[in-house]
């Protein structure tokens, strides 16, 4: 059934962050783009706000979401934070080009509209405070690809495009990306409080938070400690997932590190195509701070920074004891990640039951992958055409590997514990394929929708983000969009100016 098209201006905002004191936020409104133009739209994110997407190409609705006219329910702010950046402590960030409009309140929950890239404000540190097309088109895109893979993200709305110069690496046309969040709050959020020595508004912070996104947590005899325990907790799924899928996020500063447990900031991102552990995607990260492997150690490390912002919250006799609390809590991390991470992996080779050996199952076939330069995507999922009956019909599987012989081995390394579960072709190749999507945002397509978008044509955008939309399914028509890379795909670097 057709949504039916609401208006706009049916949307009801609450603007509850703008209600905390001033020095959390500062008041400030969008400066609009020249020439600002609609340049995609997310059915699906529309709909969480209960709107049909042509609703949003409606003249008032495109003047409020670029930040061409106020909003007159809304209540604009840039909201104030710290963070860790590369493992150096900034005292002050803040939202140097974003701009929270406000919150809209539906049956289903609340969603804070935040345009990226709406001009200056009292964070932008010598910045311009604009986004460029290509970063807004990149992040459009994998906000609504990873939220299609099942991963918690902030969600995109909608894009625009316009006529205004932008000066990064080169001249660029500025670009306002729409997001959604029921929260933007950061670990950064609390570590400017703590660093200031104010710990009433970092209490303040907290019980916001609480009150708003864990309700649940009020009248637990600890609810600090909960809200920390819930944010590793969520952080450790997180990453399994990301590691699960071959996602390498690439600025993993406190700061970019959501307290919902989503995937928060998309900059120089990137998915694995060849398997590699230590793979960079960020070509500005000059020591490998962010590589993929490291990201586990990283996100414990962020936690670690926000645990110590928490202390002064802590109800402990002395700062040790309030320490000992918080070790407690991080402790949490590993064993959470590995159990979400070894629940993903069994899902991927198709294992219904949990066995001994099964890490070190699914690490040999990591290590043969990262030997040959595999592509991870297309081989997990073209990994449930392997037949219980050893046929010799491994062929294409088996020549994707330099050792084969090695690779044989495994074959029926993992065909023995497949029989020992009593497992059926036809039904595992089914659930391996909702578990290995067939199309990933590699980067080569988004730089093949960039720049036919910088060519004035956006049809490439909605086309691909149409397609990621349903990741696990083969689509036949668009399976030249599960290729690897050609050579100039691979060549391609991203920084964090993109």
């Amino acid at each position: 059934m057709d949504m039916p098209l609401r208006r706009i201006d049916s949307l009801v905002f609450d603007n509850s962050f703008a209600r905390l004191p001033e020095g959390m936020h500062a008041r400030v409104r969008p400066t609009p783009l020249a020439g600002v133009r609609l340049a995609g739209v997310s059915t699906e994110a529309a709909s969480l706000l209960g709107l049909a997407a042509p609703a949003l190409f409606d003249e008032q609705a495109v003047a409020w979401l670029s930040g061409s006219e106020a909003w007159p329910q809304t209540a604009p702010l840039a909201m104030c934070y710290a963070g860790h950046q590369f493992g150096h402590y900034v005292p002050q960030l803040g939202d140097g080009r974003a701009i929270v409009l406000g919150e809209v309140k539906t049956a289903q929950g609340h969603w804070e509209l935040q345009l990226k890239g709406a001009g200056l404000t009292p964070f932008s540190r010598d910045g311009d405070g604009r986004a460029v097309l290509r970063s807004t088109i990149r992040e459009y895109l994998c906000s609504e690809a990873m939220h299609a893979l099942g991963i918690p993200t902030t969600r995109a709305l909608c894009l625009f495009d316009s006529d205004e110069e932008v000066y990064r690496e080169r001249i660029e046309r500025g670009a306002l990306l729409v997001r959604m969040a029921p929260s933007h709050v950061r670990f950064g959020s609390f570590e400017v409080f703590y660093y200031r020595g104010q710990y009433a508004r970092l209490r303040e912070l907290a019980d916001y938070v609480i009150a708003h996104d864990f309700p649940a947590l009020r009248d637990t005899p600890r609810p600090y400690l909960a809200l920390l325990r819930e944010v590793v907790e969520r952080t450790a799924r997180l990453i399994a997932q990301w590691q699960l899928v071959g996602f390498a996020h690439g600025v993993m500063n406190t700061d970019n590190m959501s307290i919902l447990g989503l995937t928060l900031d998309y900059g120089p991102f990137g998915f694995l195509d060849a398997y590699e552990p230590g793979f960079i995607c960020n070509h500005s990260d000059y020591h490998g701070r962010y590589a993929f492997d490291r990201q586990p150690s990283i996100a414990l490390w962020n936690l670690t920074c926000l645990a110590q912002a928490m202390l002064p919250l802590f109800d402990a006799d002395d700062g040790d004891a309030a320490a000992a609390q918080a070790r407690d809590v991080l402790a949490v991390f590993e064993p959470t990640l590995s159990a979400a991470y070894a629940a993903g992996m069994r899902a991927k080779l198709g294992l219904r039951e949990a066995q001994p050996g099964d890490a070190a199952l699914g690490a040999r076939l990591l290590s043969l992958m990262a030997a040959a330069g595999v592509d991870y995507t297309n081989l997990f999922r073209d990994l449930g055409d392997l037949q219980l009956a050893d046929s010799g019909a491994d062929a294409p599987l088996r020549d994707r590997f330099v050792d084969r012989e090695a690779f044989d081995a495994w074959a029926a390394e993992y065909r023995a514990r497949l029989r020992q579960e009593h497992s059926h072709d036809a039904r595992r190749q089914a659930a391996m394929a909702r578990a290995n999507p067939r199309y990933i945002l590699r980067n080569y397509l988004a730089q093949r929708a960039i720049e036919r978008a910088e060519a004035g044509d956006y049809a490439e955008i909605e086309h691909l983000r149409s397609l990621l939309s349903q990741p696990y399914d083969e689509q036949p028509a668009m399976r030249e969009y599960a290729a690897e890379p050609p050579d100039w795909g691979r060549a391609i670097e991203v920084s964090c100016s993109s």
